[in-house]
């Protein structure tokens, strides 16, 4: 049965690709990390989960389908921890504004960065199996962007006996992923989704502080942020429609950055890719101004996700304040080149936002329905 075009990749209606994991699924998981269940067990569980909700993704009226990331702990580092020379510390970086002490870990440089065997292939495969058998629909995998190799540790943070200058660094980091992006693509992924808090991260004044202490200068690590993903790209399937997510922050509905985009977006807009996903669900992430720079470059293939639905709380928004954002934001760049989705995952770890499961459809219906009634 055939599935949506890649090409109408980003939708009107999109999502981030998190959701918020079962319970029962969450509770196999801890038994399976204290060993008292089997991994073929655990994988058989996450199976079943997937496949549900990937149907309600359909009910729900999106055209784009994730796996909901069930089967990570963490949105970034369970695909990090897979390339060669990576390795997770608690090396300190920007801290989240969450209560207790409890902070993701880092992923730290420790040997030469490599991607030796496929990473995560096999999750995408499972989850476009289900999707070809529903007709108007895509799959998308999302997997971390490679300046989430360096953007919270830093220079700090990558071995100097293994890379003294940083240059081939940045050469390995961009052929491991040209790596992993051709293993997905020979597994018929035609809708990636590169998740990028460096960008937004930066615009934040505490965060460019953090930068300078571990050894860089926040000015530049947007450019060069920007190159590294465009070097990834290179030599990607013509079909394989690529967008970005970026935000400041998502974990257990905390965030770590604030700030508008104007630092960033020039950078942001240069890279290679068919649409950026960006966060304005409350005043931390700016206004819409900086959208210009995206209709002064004349670049009207590309577009704009607008994360106008917060993930972080369980309130719905209204429709006409969803319409009347999205009229702001079309003051800037053009309507035909907007779409609408929540700003971040609902669960970009497995602890999961502070809402419950049915805010959380609630609020993809009301995108998917406002979506509808702005763009037909």
């Amino acid at each position: 049965m055939p599935s949506c075009p890649p090409a109408a990749a980003p939708f009107r209606a999109d999502h981030v690709g998190s959701l918020l994991r079962p319970a029962s699924l969450a509770a196999l998981r801890a038994r399976f990390k204290a060993g008292e269940v089997d991994a073929a067990t655990l994988a058989a569980a996450e199976d079943a989960a997937i496949a549900e909700v990937v149907a309600r993704q359909r009910d729900v009226g999106l055209a784009s389908i994730t796996d909901g990331e069930f089967r990570r702990d963490w949105w970034h580092l369970d695909f990090l921890g897979q390339l060669d020379g990576v390795t997770l510390s608690s090396h300190e970086g920007p801290k989240f504004k969450v209560a207790g002490q409890e902070q993701p870990p880092i992923a730290t440089v420790t040997g030469r960065v490599g991607c030796s065997g496929p990473v995560m292939t096999d999750h995408f495969a499972y989850l476009k199996s289900i999707t070809d058998q529903m007709p108007g629909t895509l799959a998308k995998m999302t997997i971390p962007s490679p300046s989430m190799l360096h953007l919270r540790g830093g220079r700090a943070a990558i071995s100097r006996a293994a890379y003294p200058d940083l240059e081939p660094f940045w050469a390995d980091v961009a052929a491991a992923y040209r790596r992993a992006i051709a293993r997905l693509a020979d597994a018929g992924c035609r809708y990636l989704q590169l998740d990028d808090v460096a960008f937004a991260y930066l615009c934040d004044p505490k965060v460019q502080a953090t930068c300078r202490a571990n050894g860089d200068d926040p000015a530049a690590l947007p450019r060069t942020y920007a190159r590294a993903i465009n070097a990834a790209l290179a030599g990607r399937p013509a079909g394989m429609r690529v967008t970005i997510h970026t935000c400041r922050g998502n974990f257990k509905s905390a965030w770590v950055a604030e700030g508008g985009y104007a630092p960033v977006v020039e950078a942001m807009f240069a890279t290679d890719v068919d649409g950026w996903f960006m966060e304005f669900d409350d005043a931390r992430a700016g206004g819409f101004e900086p959208l210009a720079v995206l209709r002064d470059a004349g670049a009207a293939a590309k577009k704009v996700v607008l994360g106008l639905v917060t993930t972080k709380l369980g309130e719905l928004e209204s429709k006409d304040d969803l319409k009347r954002r999205i009229d702001e934001a079309a003051r800037y760049v053009p309507l035909e080149q907007l779409c609408l989705s929540p700003q971040c995952g609902f669960s970009s770890t497995h602890h999961g936002n502070a809402l419950s499961h049915e805010d959380q459809w609630r609020k993809l219906e009301r995108v998917v329905e406002v979506a509808g009634e702005v763009w037909g």
